[in-house]
């Protein structure tokens, strides 16, 4: 029997009715499961889905245990001054894990969690797939052997980590990267300024990020900008699910905020400074010119120079394997910097152009669409 009549005979008759335990802990990670909860359901629509994860996961039919929103945290100091309220919610889902007796149990992303879910899951007899694995080749190499212990399958998104992963005799499945299928289903606003009462000058998009504390480090030095740029207008990539507060100083600073219309900023975007995270390569994708931003506490900061073993930390020049964009992380990420590499995005004709030309071979690199659809196929052809 080959490989298609294998799929067809599993997604079309629905003799076993599965029952899946989904963990994402972010943004990106609860949009990214949900999309796979979707293509699973898209094959097997008897799927019965629980889990933690966030909006995007309840709204795709996952009955959700636990809200991420809840839990998140960043950084080292940050995760060990909230080690109790981890330990917390560890407790809870293992529990619920247990309780469920999921045939199968998808991890998505969010490292740092679900890597002792799945050893849980394991001791206890749990198939573990993991979709988006820790990023292991950054700090800690020897993690990856940790890793194949305690998981069954990895589907990974990023075109250069099967390579890292056979250097420890595990086979990964590269299955695409989910953004490209976000990015094709995304239509433009035809009225994206009129509806958000934007003037016309060029846009110069902010992107802090998705979490509390990440916003609150980040935030002030692009709202000092503004005054540098009289010529342009500055408008925030807002997260709905967040206090109002957090965008306070902007909003004070009189910046426009827009609220589940990344895509449509981007689209409209003249230049942009985004917080490293998956929103860089986002912005890649859109091919707007950018500067990747990062700050944490001292201490975060420290620990982290110290671990890191890769010579970047945004995605774009990570796939690229050399300097695509700028980075200014900790003290590098100062107003004055800002001002130079904006000023040299606006001016620099053939400093744009070599940007534009690395999100080309990035966009080359990362292949085909359809990674929710690939990895759903090997997950229900391996329950």
């Amino acid at each position: 029997m080959n490989e298609s009549t294998t799929y067809n005979s599993l997604f079309t008759t629905y003799e076993n009715l599965y029952k899946i335990y989904i963990i994402s802990g972010e943004r990106s990670g609860d949009l990214h499961a949900s999309n796979l909860v979707l293509a699973l359901k898209g094959f097997n629509p008897t799927l019965q889905f629980r889990g933690m994860g966030g909006s995007y996961s309840k709204e795709a039919g996952v009955d959700l245990a636990v809200d991420y929103s809840e839990v998140a945290l960043m950084g080292f100091l940050e995760v060990l001054l909230g080690f109790r309220k981890v330990l917390n919610y560890l407790n809870r889902v293992k529990k619920d894990l247990l309780e469920f007796k999921p045939d199968a149990l998808i991890l998505v992303d969010y490292g740092g969690f679900n890597m002792k879910i799945a050893a849980f899951a394991k001791q206890n007899g749990i198939p573990v797939h993991y979709y988006i694995p820790p990023k292991v080749w950054a700090w800690n190499q020897k993690r990856a052997l940790k890793l194949k212990q305690i998981t069954d399958q990895i589907y990974s998104i990023l075109p250069f980590e099967p390579e890292f992963f056979a250097k420890f005799g595990m086979e990964v499945h590269y299955v695409g990267n989910p953004l490209l299928d976000e990015i094709r289903k995304f239509k433009p606003h035809d009225f994206f300024f009129q509806k958000n009462e934007l003037s016309y000058q060029p846009i110069i998009a902010l992107l802090p990020g998705s979490r509390k504390q990440e916003i609150e480090a980040m935030l002030d030095r692009m709202i000092a900008l503004v005054k540098e740029f009289p010529n342009a207008q500055f408008v925030i990539a807002g997260v709905e699910s967040l206090p109002a507060s957090v965008y306070k100083p902007a909003k004070k600073a009189g910046i426009k905020l827009v609220f589940n219309q990344t895509y449509d900023l981007l689209s409209h975007a003249t230049a942009a400074v985004v917080t490293s995270g998956t929103a860089t390569l986002e912005t890649a994708l859109f091919r707007v010119p950018q500067i990747v931003v990062y700050r944490t506490s001292s201490v975060s900061y420290q620990i982290a120079k110290r671990l890191i073993r890769v010579p970047f930390i945004s995605l774009p020049n990570l796939i690229a394997g050399k300097e695509v964009v700028k980075e200014l992380i900790q003290e590098d990420f100062s107003v004055e910097n800002l001002r130079a590499e904006l000023q040299r995005i606006f001016t620099d004709v053939v400093y744009k152009g070599n940007m534009l030309q690395g999100y080309d071979l990035i966009r080359e690199k990362i292949g085909e669409e359809s990674a929710s659809e690939r990895t759903a196929r090997i997950i229900l052809g391996k329950i």
